[in-house]
């Protein structure tokens, strides 16, 4: 088996006689690389060459590591040099198997896609033998064998079967009793015409035992297993992996003279033991190959995490010839019961790349333009968009937070596991994983603050998932993320703001009371739907706008009840902690809140802002 990383650098001698057959240049240096993911048959060295993603390589240009430790070079050709451990060894032949399966899932679901290379698998049959055989030529070729011999397997059950059911009369008579009714001897218990052992029914169990189980582990279509066996299964299958199904197929080698059995028989034993050659057609060409597999990266985020369509007949592509990649409904982040956008871009990087101030600052603008698209519905029709989003808040005039984020892979070097399903956030040696775009300070709500963070997630597991094509799977781990998402961005926005809810006191209204102090909440304050007569408010935790937030809230009270609010709970959670914290009558007790313990303070603040607000740039004057 020869391997191959997408985009790296190679001397073009060191992969001369590799890549022949594939249109990779070799550029003025010297240097060549491979813009494909997939696999392919190179019929001058009768051996299989796969073309892994560039994610799988970790550093800076010039310097990248598979693994973080093994140069591409070191690992072209694995029969002849193999630095890798067993454990890496065995990753490689498995990752290849989820790498092609993405991309039938991909060919499949994008018809009408032009980066999709492919051409018939070669068959097995008589001819020129492999110098290696690779996990995933055994997987396609038991997968081909059961599909292309339905005839077979029917004619073997067929003489399997035949006189099973018919009774043994003479054992019947000398070995059981019989009942004597209306003169005639009935017996209960007749004893069937039995073969002995069946080595052709073992060895199709064993077939159809491997076929359950690949498509099980890798999604491979399961409908046309065709016997009425009991299947070898679970634990007791592990056991046949790890030893008894090659010991037990040597025991009944001899037993099969025709060819189709013998066939068989050398598929299941080359799935136990890889080692073996089997006698495949060299001839044909055979290849599985994807250019541009950024945008098979893309359509797997999208599957698992993006609504398709978009929301409110959205088009991807955005009137200024920008396309989203990825966005979906879910709760807002303010409020339980309404919904807001999330926007997502995918970024198909080689591990640990940072993001770039070009990606960071066309992903505003694709927030801008959704604000814009639902502003549009509301300014031009009376009806509200069918996910019910509504972004301005008329009243306030504050607009909801809408997540943005970037979507990036990971793969753990230390941990290559397939069963990771966590996004976490990107964290780029404890630099910023998060990014702020604003117009005015300290104004949440601001059609003009906009939120962008970064997460990382394992390629492995999104591979494996999107490779099943379990629909329950995908759709389980959809509603996971997407509420992992609001908890996350939750958890960060309670860090940087301290978030409260107001209640208008005395005889004013709300929209009187919005009205009189109208010009000190802009974009600090925003009404929740599901909040009745309640605002929430955000004020920026940064040291530099403390006393400008202790003035305002000491301003606010005269005409509002104002409670800390905390975004990760309910509104009615968040009402019943602090009645049963301050007591049944909150606003007595609480004014306004001190920096420091968010509860009332014993001096009035007023006179020590006024004095201290000359000598801060950023207070109001």
């Amino acid at each position: 088996m020869r391997i191959l990383i997408e985009e790296y650098q190679y001397n073009a001698a060191d992969v001369k006689e590799v890549i022949r057959g594939i249109d990779a240049l070799e550029n003025i240096e010297g240097k060549v690389s491979i813009h494909y993911v997939g696999y392919y048959y190179n019929s001058q060295l009768k051996d299989c060459v796969f073309i892994l993603p560039k994610v799988l390589l970790e550093g800076e240009n010039g310097q990248e590591l598979v693994f973080g430790k093994y140069s591409p070079e070191s690992i072209i050709d694995l029969d002849t040099n193999n630095p890798l451990s067993k454990d890496e060894y065995s990753f490689v032949y498995e990752f290849a198997v989820w790498i092609y399966r993405s991309i039938v899932v991909f060919k499949e679901s994008r018809t009408d896609s032009g980066i999709v290379y492919h051409k018939q698998i070669a068959k097995v049959g008589k001819g020129s033998h492999r110098l290696s055989n690779t996990f995933l030529d055994i997987l396609l070729e038991i997968i081909r064998f059961n599909h292309e011999n339905k005839n077979f397997f029917f004619f073997v059950l067929r003489n399997i079967h035949s006189g099973i059911n018919k009774i043994n009369w003479n054992r019947t008579i000398s070995t059981t009793n019989a009942i004597i009714q209306d003169q005639n001897p009935v017996y209960l218990n007749p004893v069937n015409k039995k073969q002995q052992i069946n080595f052709d029914e073992e060895l199709l169990v064993i077939f159809f035992s491997i076929l359950n189980y690949i498509g099980d582990t890798y999604g491979f279509p399961k409908n046309n297993i065709d016997c009425n066996f009991d299947l070898i299964k679970g634990k007791q299958f592990e056991t046949y992996l790890k030893g008894l199904g090659r010991n037990r197929l040597l025991l009944i080698k001899y037993k099969y003279f025709s060819d189709k059995a013998l066939e068989l028989w050398n598929l299941c034993y080359a799935f136990f033991d890889r080692a073996k050659e089997i006698s495949i057609s060299a001839e044909q060409k055979e290849y599985l190959l994807v250019k541009n597999y950024n945008i098979v990266f893309e359509a797997i985020i999208d599957e698992l995490l993006g609504d398709n369509p978009l929301p409110d007949d959205m088009e991807r592509k955005q009137e200024d010839g920008k396309i989203i990649d990825h966005l979906f409904t879910a709760k807002s982040l303010i409020e339980n019961n309404n919904n807001t956008y999330y926007i997502g871009d995918s970024k198909y990087y080689k591990i640990g790349h940072r993001l770039g101030p070009e990606s960071i600052y066309k992903q505003y603008t694709y927030a801008r333009n959704v604000i814009q698209w639902n502003l549009d519905i509301f300014n031009n029709s009376d009806k509200e968009p069918e996910s019910g989003v509504k972004l301005r808040d008329d009243l306030t005039e504050g607009y909801n937070i809408i997540p943005n984020f970037f979507i990036s892979s990971k793969i753990d070097k230390n941990h290559l596991n397939y069963g990771d399903d966590n996004i976490i956030k990107r964290n780029e040696d404890n630099t910023q994983n998060r990014h702020h775009k604003e117009h005015f300070k300290n104004r949440l709500f601001d059609r003009d603050s906009l939120l962008l963070f970064h997460y990382d997630v394992n390629f492995l597991f999104i591979i494996s998932l999107y490779a099943r094509n379990n629909t329950l799977q995908k759709s389980d781990w959809k509603n996971k993320m997407r509420e992992k998402f609001r908890e996350d961005i939750q958890n960060w926005l309670q860090e940087d703001y301290e978030f409260y809810t107001m209640e208008v006191r005395g005889d004013l209204t709300l929209e009187k009371a919005v009205e009189k102090h109208f010009k000190k909440l802009n974009g600090k304050i925003y009404k929740p739907s599901d909040c009745g007569n309640m605002l929430i408010m955000a004020l920026d935790k940064n040291e530099k706008y403390k006393f400008e937030n202790t003035f305002l809230l000491s301003q606010l009270k005269e005409d509002f009840d104002i409670r800390e609010y905390h975004l990760t709970s309910s509104f009615k959670e968040t009402m019943a902690k602090i009645v049963s914290r301050i007591g049944k009558n909150p606003q007595k007790h609480f004014e306004y809140p001190d920096p420091d313990s968010g509860f009332a303070v014993a001096a009035e603040p007023e006179a020590e802002y006024k004095a201290t607000a000359t000598t801060q740039d950023n207070s109001p004057k």
